[in-house]
């Protein structure tokens, strides 16, 4: 049987294009934007994925996968398909993050780390993102990438929230973009 590399044949000129930024010697500097790259279509990287850019860097999957363990930016298991992340640091809690995260999830009906019924809205808490002046803030991480979104009210957060939801419902959400077998 033949291995099917699902990156290669999808995204070969990006892969080339990370590649180039990286000598020969220390090709595997670019295991991180690959990881980044693998994760896009359905907000999280499976083993076939870690095995693939093991594979493309000549590094073994533990050494991928150690990756995705430590980073919060990377997930190896389903979520939602945006994945909001609430700085929770200590300046943060000092300026009510942590009143926010809990508000905003209580509004949700979900608990932190947990996903919205519908499969569309996963909310963590995570430390530091920079922004210890403009908390309440988090990170909004979907396919298109990561937008900081600062100085929030859950008001605020409950329309972006809303208005994701709109945007994904005037486009059909795929199985491999939920990151789930159809059903969810």
């Amino acid at each position: 049987m033949l291995e099917r590399k699902y990156l290669a044949e999808k995204y070969p000129q990006e892969i080339q294009n990370i590649l180039d930024k990286y000598p020969a010697e220390q090709r595997r500097s670019a295991v991180m934007p690959l990881l980044y790259l693998a994760q896009r279509d359905k907000m999280y990287i499976n083993r076939e994925d870690l095995q693939e850019i093991g594979d493309i860097l000549g590094i073994t999957l533990t050494e991928v996968a150690s990756l995705v363990g430590f980073y919060t930016l990377y997930y190896d298991q389903p979520k939602g398909v945006y994945h909001i992340q609430v700085c929770t640091d200590l300046p943060c809690a000092l300026r009510g993050a942590d009143r926010f995260l809990a508000e905003l999830c209580d509004r949700l009906g979900i608990q932190p780390g947990e996903t919205t019924p519908d499969g569309l809205v996963t909310i963590e808490p995570v430390m530091c993102l920079a922004a210890c002046d403009k908390a309440p803030m988090f990170q909004l991480q979907s396919g298109a990438g990561l937008t900081y979104y600062e100085n929030q009210t859950v008001e605020n957060a409950l329309s972006l929230i809303e208005q994701l939801r709109k945007d994904a419902s005037g486009r059909r959400v795929s199985a491999r973009e939920r990151g789930r077998d159809g059903n969810g």
